[in-house]
């Protein structure tokens, strides 16, 4: 099992109003020039939000929701301070509740 920290925001918010995928860029092409393995990634209605535990945290989030998710907490913690209006927490997986971290519920076209 694996710790997961995350940013949540509406997907209106974090995809158009704010230049996170300018961020994700140059965090990208760092981690390349490192040679270092990607351990965030931008989920788009998140189902981890569907977990019970989460339930209250979906209820705070205006939908649909968008999140960036990492295994690296520091990352997580300077995007929220880089970032207004965005919730931040933490989740354990895969578990029974959340059997893959990283799945969407946005409709595949």
């Amino acid at each position: 099992m694996q710790t997961y920290y995350y940013v949540l925001a509406s997907q209106r918010f974090l995809t158009e109003e704010e230049p996170i995928e300018e961020v994700l860029r140059e965090r990208t092409r760092n981690y390349r020039e490192q040679e270092k393995e990607i351990d965030f990634w931008l989920i788009h209605q998140p189902a981890f939000l569907n977990a019970p535990e989460l339930a209250a945290v979906k209820a705070q989030c205006p939908q649909p929701a968008a999140a960036i998710v990492s295994t690296n907490a520091q990352f997580i913690t300077w995007l929220r301070l880089r970032l207004e209006f965005v919730m931040t927490g933490e989740f354990q997986a895969p578990s029974a509740s959340i059997p893959d971290p990283l799945a969407s519920l946005a409709a595949v076209s």
